[in-house]
């Protein structure tokens, strides 16, 4: 069983104002200069799953400007036995759209037929700056085990909103608040739940490897104000709190409130206190990790969007990665500024070289 990207056409997208790729399940090396386009190619890739794609750009930001007011992706998607046909595309600025299969379809549906994961070198820092880059991180890993956490992180998020608004506004009857927080307790605690299944799932993908990469031990720290694991005790701890949140403005219990602690394992040092190196090489180990998790799980293993990840591994490392990502099967694609980058693949993987030509990305084999 397989999971590949085959096909994918990019019009009036970023740098690309038009671009058409034909590849197989190998992995996908991408290489050229900065600012050629390469790291367009994989937010596109990235956004035959749900959400805002690798950058959480916005659907304007993505259209290629000044002569186009819209952009659109069209992909051939091998999921396990099945072959799907995607588009994905915005007009004028307006929120994404999806068809698969020529419907019509709500981007949570593209999570049920594909799992994309991706590390960028914007993660670099994870380890060592805000919560919520790490709770970001978490729930994608998490998504990519269950689509549906994507729909319940929403209505938690709008349901927390509205309740912030009442707070701000200095609304004190208790009946504006019921609805809300109930809502808040029972998506609230599915995405607790969810994240902790997620980090057990990583845990055990971890512990049988054999990996030239560290391991990394993950805990869930849910804030200083805790996180009720029940709905009715959740409900209760928004309604006793209430006076605390009127004085703060805001919801200060919740899964929003949660972080991430990674420690490297055999050292048994936080994963902040580790060097650069040892940073980038925890994460790698955490995605490798959850695709490992994943093609148990889903029956294939993800496509893996790797943006740069040469340039920060030395060539051991480099080497080391791409046999697992060949043993593993997953189609990876990767970027580089050149070919020498990806020498240790081979014939394994496939090529393609990304230039820029007055402004316009183009892209052909190599």
């Amino acid at each position: 069983m397989a999971l590949a990207l085959t096909s994918l056409t990019l019009s009036h997208f970023r740098s690309h104002k038009v671009a058409r790729l034909a590849v197989d399940a190998r992995p996908v090396a991408i290489y050229g200069p900065n600012g050629a386009g390469k790291t367009n190619i994989l937010e596109a890739v990235s956004l035959m799953s749900p959400g805002r794609g690798l950058r959480r750009a916005s659907a304007e930001d993505m259209t290629r400007r000044p002569e186009a007011l819209g952009w659109k992706l069209a992909g051939v998607l091998q999921s396990l036995d099945q072959v799907h046909e995607v588009e994905t595309w915005s007009e004028n600025g307006a929120a994404r759209q999806v068809r698969i299969d020529g419907k019509g379809a709500a981007q949570t549906a593209l999570g049920r037929i594909a799992r994309v994961l991706w590390l960028i070198p914007a993660m670099d820092r994870l380890w060592i700056e805000g919560a919520e880059g790490r709770r970001r991180f978490l729930d994608r890993m998490t998504l990519s085990f269950m689509p549906d956490h994507a729909q319940v992180s929403l209505e938690f998020d709008k349901a927390m909103r509205e309740r912030n608004r009442l707070l701000k506004d200095m609304v004190r009857d208790p009946h504006w608040y019921a609805a809300l927080e109930m809502r808040m307790a029972e998506t609230g605690t599915a995405i607790h739940a969810n994240r902790l299944a997620a980090l057990v799932e990583l845990e055990r993908a971890q512990a049988g490897a054999q990996t030239a990469f560290p391991t990394a031990t993950l805990d869930l720290l849910p804030g200083e104000l805790g996180m009720p694991a029940e709905a009715s005790a959740y409900r209760d701890a928004l309604a006793d709190g209430r006076g605390r949140d009127l004085t703060a403005g805001r919801t200060l219990i919740g899964p929003h409130r949660a972080d991430l602690f990674g420690t490297y394992a055999a050292k048994d040092v936080p994963a902040k206190d580790c060097s650069t190196g040892e940073q980038k090489a925890l994460l790698v180990s955490l995605i490798l990790a959850n695709a490992r998790a994943l093609a148990a799980d889903f029956g294939a293993p993800p496509l893996l969007l790797l943006d740069e990840v040469a340039a920060h591994l030395d060539a051991d490392r480099r080497a080391a990665l791409y046999d697992e990502i060949c043993a593993l099967g997953a189609q990876a694609w990767m970027t580089g500024t050149g070919p020498e980058l990806f020498e240790h693949l081979g014939d394994r993987a496939q090529y393609l070289h990304v230039s820029e030509t007055d402004g316009v990305s183009e892209v052909e084999a190599a």
